[in-house]
């Protein structure tokens, strides 16, 4: 007769704070570090969004286009060949569950755009790491280290940053933290920059 009458209360307990023993269960998995990578991802992923475009009369103007980079091949290559291309420069490592989170939709945005646009992805991290993640998750865009410091216009301790940078040198995008990217503004402007 006890344990029948308090089922209800029970459960009306468990009603009440439901959403109390969520949080205290996601805490705990927070907290275990082979979990909190893949919830730091999947969090950033749900809440991405598409960057800012900077307002055209606050653009920055990278003149300094002399960096040395090392692609997978092992080959030097001088950030001066893009001079006079839009470009895109992602900066991030296997480790940034931030840089994790936006990957999938960069490699959208460079499947639909890397006849046209020179993207950079910038990593911060053990080549063996990165050529592991790139392999595990099916990725083929083009992967640099740097050699020498980054200009310093495109200098950032955080990751992920990203830059969208115009023909000019101006720059239309500085975001730092995961975004998504390839949503349908990003495209228009990238359209918009190749044609002009």
């Amino acid at each position: 007769m006890d344990s029948a009458s308090n089922t209800p209360s029970k459960r009306n307990w468990f009603s009440k704070n439901w959403s109390n023993i969520l949080f205290v269960i996601l805490v705990i998995l927070f907290l275990i570090p082979s979990t909190r990578f893949h919830i730091q991802v999947y969090i950033n992923r749900a809440f991405s969004f598409s960057p800012s475009i900077v307002d055209k009369e606050q653009l920055n103007q990278l003149t300094d286009y002399n960096w040395q980079l090392r692609n997978e091949q092992n080959e030097l290559i001088n950030f001066k060949a893009s001079k006079g291309k839009v470009i895109l420069i992602n900066f991030w490592a296997s480790w940034c569950g931030p840089c994790v989170a936006e990957m999938p939709s960069l490699q959208e945005l460079y499947n639909l755009h890397h006849n046209k646009v020179d993207f950079y992805f910038v990593a911060r991290d053990k080549q063996k790491a990165i050529q592991q993640f790139m392999a595990n998750e099916n990725f083929d865009f083009p992967v640099y280290y740097e050699q020498e410091n980054t200009p310093e216009l495109l200098q950032s301790n955080q990751l992920p940053t990203t830059y969208l940078i115009d023909k000019e040198g101006k720059i239309w995008i500085s975001k730092t933290g995961a975004a998504d990217w390839n949503s349908e503004e990003l495209n228009d402007l990238l359209e918009k920059l190749i044609t002009e």
